[in-house]
């Protein structure tokens, strides 16, 4: 029901609940027959300027792949919808990581959409051509000024929101076969059964709610009532769509050097910022929106909420509150990444020195974590697995750690399995999988992740840390409170790693001299 039938039922109805009546009290629209006819004529042709996206080039492979894995299954991978913020109000809307990655699309152009892998059948000229699948791509249309949803509809309507994509025009950006929405129903339904040669559907089926009871519905009806064996076919379908994004092919890696490239760009103007506002009051804040603005010039959005941690609230490992005040004296802990039109999102942590030079006990854990890392840099060749990067990220902490008195007990027992005492001051991991998510391919099986060989084609960080809490009565007094991580993205080649944010400075001097420049701006 649009807003304008909303509050016409409630208006209608003298027994409604007071409640009901005041669910939209915001909006009193006007509802004449006169003012619909007047809404609807009088408008001049709107020009979307849709052209094909590059992604168009490179979904065909990754659709022939996925329906090659479930031949014969009705595959079914909704973009999702918006999310409620409060009230009416909704979060910015990104589509389903999995329904990006097969469509090319990005931003947020299609909520509501639905992609279906329909299976061809058996002889046909498109089986016999090689062919397992048809995509299909279900769309809302769009509501311009042809149509009452153009005033009437707040999600759709164009009066609202502005001209969108509609059936012609993803058809258009995707190359994939485009229809109206309302027909999803009847086209998910076709000969399914559990008779030889019927359709079977799998479905992504944490992107949309709705979407998925459609498809459980389908489901009982053509006698597949089993919630178990529904959910493990599903699993199947999202876990295999994870591992597929491990391998990123040149379009990928090319947005990915963009979102560093943007990433770096941020970086830059909070060092512009840095001297302005240290030592004011909820300083981090004011960082976090000078980053978070060159992530909406530049790109889509951030790829997650941006971290600015200074002092005691740097060994905080998720702080994103970002409320603190940034003091000369302290170090300074950001961890961002710019997310671009195509959601692809880089993953940078710096650790800056406030007041523009490493005291000799900073720099000291400093360059610790940062030989930390590139050992696990080294150790990333082709053929180790997540595994060789993180022993030997740990191996150099817990020998500085020790070296230093902190690690009472020995490296070789705080890195066997039964030890692990050197975790405390660093509990979490040091590499993970990067892409359309930050932590990318997350629902893939544990033996095609931590304990899989790394191949060309993988893009991974290496985010070593070190993380003395304020409170931590193990450690002496000048350490606490101390927070370091170094985070850089990493591709992997068929030549051995390589640092894809190496324009953003890292080392001890480089960072100096980067924060000294960038200051001599402000």
């Amino acid at each position: 029901m649009s807003e304008v039938e909303d509050l016409n039922a409630v208006n209608s109805s003298e027994d409604s609940p007071n409640i009901e009546k005041r669910i939209n009290n915001r909006t009193l629209s006007p509802v004449s027959q006169n003012f619909k006819k007047f809404m609807t004529t009088g408008w001049g042709k709107e020009d979307t300027h849709v052209r094909p996206l590059e992604s168009s080039e490179y979904t065909p492979e990754r659709l022939e792949t996925l329906g090659h894995r479930f031949p014969g299954d009705r595959i079914v991978i909704p973009a999702g919808t918006p999310k409620a913020r409060n009230n009416d109000c909704d979060y910015a809307f990104r589509p389903d990581t999995t329904f990006a990655y097969y469509t090319g699309l990005g931003e947020d152009l299609e909520p509501g959409a639905v992609l279906v892998l329909n299976p061809v059948a058996p002889g046909s000229a498109e089986a016999n051509a090689g062919k397992t699948h048809v995509p299909e791509l279900f769309v809302h249309p769009r509501a311009d000024q042809s149509t009452e949803d153009y005033y009437r509809s707040s999600q759709y309507g164009e009066y609202w929101v502005g001209p969108r994509a509609g059936i012609e025009e993803l058809g258009t950006m995707t190359g994939i076969e485009t229809h109206d929405i309302a027909q999803l129903s009847d086209a998910l339904a076709k000969d399914v059964g559990t008779e030889q040669n019927a359709v079977r559907l799998r479905v992504v089926r944490q992107a949309d709610e709705k979407v998925t009871d459609l498809v459980q519905s389908i489901r009982r009806t053509h006698g597949f009532d089993d919630p178990d064996k529904n959910r493990s076919v599903d699993g199947k379908l999202h876990e295999f769509a994870a591992e597929a994004r491990m391998l990123k092919d040149s379009y990928e890696v090319g947005e990915m050097r963009k979102a560093i490239a943007a990433t770096k760009d941020g970086f830059d103007r909070m060092l512009i910022r840095l001297p302005q506002v240290k030592d004011t009051t909820r300083s981090e804040r004011k960082l976090e929106g000078a980053f978070n603005a060159v992530a909406r010039e530049e790109g889509n959005t951030v790829g997650y909420d941006t971290i600015v941690a200074s002092g005691s609230n740097a060994p905080i490992l998720h702080w994103m509150r970002n409320t603190g005040d940034v003091s000369s004296g302290d170090l300074l802990l950001i961890d961002a990444g710019v997310e671009v039109t195509s959601l692809y999102t880089a993953d940078i942590t710096r650790t800056f020195p406030v007041s523009g030079r490493f005291t000799p006990l900073q720099r000291k854990l400093y360059e610790t974590v940062l030989k930390a890392q590139q050992a696990g840099f080294e150790a990333a060749q082709p053929g180790a697995t997540y595994s060789n990067i993180h022993h030997a990220v740990m191996r150099v902490l817990a020998e500085a750690l020790h070296e230093w008195g902190i690690l009472k007990v020995s490296v070789e027992e705080a890195l066997s399995p039964e030890g692990q005492q050197h975790r405390r001051w660093h509990a979490c991991g040091c590499a993970h999988h990067l892409g359309l998510d930050v932590h990318d391919c997350a629902q893939a099986r544990y033996e095609s992740y931590q304990d899989a060989p790394i191949t060309p084609g993988m893009i991974f960080t290496i985010e070593p840390g070190l993380y003395f809490k304020d409170n931590d009565l193990l450690i002496p007094p000048e350490y606490r409170g101390i927070g370091i991580r170094i985070e850089d993205d990493v591709l992997m080649t068929k030549n051995g790693p390589e640092w894809l944010s190496s324009a953003i400075p890292k080392q001890v001097d480089d960072v100096e001299a980067w924060m000294a420049q960038q200051a001599g701006k402000a």
